[in-house]
């Protein structure tokens, strides 16, 4: 019988879900590809992948119940983890080509289009982990895969102690903005683990351990 934890990858017709799953497995997860809701909700961790423009990944999870889901395991304390759309599809707001689009509202404020010279943002890029990060243990300096045009690039959300401060960790593309977040049960990424090489597995092994 498998010891590994359980992972959910929730399929929810978002792209890329098939190397994540396998970077999970490689990371030491027991890790499965699902739309079902109960699996998703029991799991030991769930991943919430997402490709392509805000409004549809959004819509998709809607579509799924990925956000009851999520709302669900946030409130039971069960670990989520977000990667690029999947990340910013977390904040209130996204804002792509003038449309507004209302988010799962996990977290305050807006994802905005980069200011940088080139769009996308592609590539590698170094990260600044903020203090006591679980996620980039043992890997602070490291490089990871980005591709995105759109980031948040403030962080809102007022956290009262006794409640534990979020971990922040930035990028520089044109202006700084959030390459990941850990808070609580909730952690997201930007960048994309799953093609982030042996740093990207290292990082997940890094969330698997911490379930």
């Amino acid at each position: 019988m498998s010891t590994a934890p359980r992972v959910a990858v929730f399929d929810y017709e978002s792209g890329n879900v098939h190397s994540a799953v396998k970077a999970l497995v490689a990371a030491g997860a027991d890790a499965v590809l699902t739309r079902d809701k109960k699996l998703a909700l029991e799991a030991d961790g769930l991943v919430v992948p997402g490709v392509g423009a805000f409004q549809a990944v959004r819509d998709a999870l809607y579509a799924h119940g990925g956000d009851e889901i999520i709302d669900r395991r946030l409130a039971g304390g069960r670990p989520v983890l977000g990667i690029c759309v999947g990340m910013q599809v977390l904040f209130a707001h996204g804002v792509e080509r003038g449309r507004d689009t209302e988010g799962l509202g996990e977290w305050p404020g807006a994802v905005t289009e980069l200011n940088a010279p080139v769009l996308p943002h592609m590539g590698w890029n170094t990260v600044e982990p903020g203090d006591d990060s679980v996620l980039f243990r043992g890997i602070e300096d490291e490089r990871f895969y980005f591709v995105h045009s759109y980031a948040a690039q403030s962080w809102e959300l007022d956290v009262i102690p006794p409640f534990p401060q979020p971990v922040l960790t930035w990028t520089t593309y044109g202006d700084p903005f959030l390459a990941a977040v850990e808070n609580g049960p909730l952690s997201a990424t930007q960048f994309h683990p799953e093609k982030s090489g042996d740093a990207g597995i290292q990082l997940l092994r890094n969330w698997v351990g911490s379930l």
